[in-house]
This record gives structure tokens, sequence and C-alpha cells, in this order.
């Protein structure tokens, strides 16, 4: 149920046209920065925030599309880069792939 809140939520955001970074939409919709990072700070190596990302969004290997295939290699930022990107936004395979893939 709360995931389907949470991508209602986000397509809602996306139809109106939000401008706002991901991380901010994140930090609004949440704790802050503590939502996504112990104690507002980056982790070393980025664990604590892939484990925050599945507790919301579940695991690479339980969704839809292109995750699965990326399950055990990369992380969630990788392609999805909280700080960087627009939340209306769509990562594209060919951000990574020059080689056709669709």
């Amino acid at each position: 149920m709360y995931k389907k809140l949470l991508v209602a939520l986000f397509g809602m955001a996306m139809a109106t046209g939000a401008q706002a970074a991901l991380a901010d939409m994140h930090a609004e919709m949440n704790d802050g920065c503590e939502s996504c990072h112990a104690e507002g700070m980056p982790s070393e190596d980025g664990a604590f925030e892939m484990e925050q990302c599945a507790m919301c969004h579940g695991a690479l290997n339980e969704m839809e599309g292109a995750h699965p295939a990326h399950d055990g290699l990369m992380e969630c930022s990788d392609c999805h880069q909280l700080h960087e990107h627009e939340a209306a936004t769509e990562v594209t395979c060919d951000a990574c792939h020059d080689d056709g893939r669709k």
C-alpha cells in the first residue's frame, strides 16, 4: 500500500511539472536528509543509502523494467543521481548504453 501511495505521489509531482531535485522531493516527503542518510550525512560506500532506497521502493530484483537486470551490479544512485536529476526527468537506457538498447 505504501509503495502504491509513494508512486502515486511521485506521479502527481511529475504531472504538475515539478522541477525540484529528487533529493528535495524525498526530503520534503520524509524527514529531511535523514530520510536517506544516517544522521544526515552520506555514508562512505553508499550502502546505507541503498538500503533506504530498498526500504521504500523495494530491491532491484523485485522491481519492474530494467531494474532486475542490474541487481548486484549497480546501486540505485548509479542511475538515479538524486542531487542532480529533476523529479520530472526520466532516466533512459541511452544515458549509459550507446549500443542501441531500449
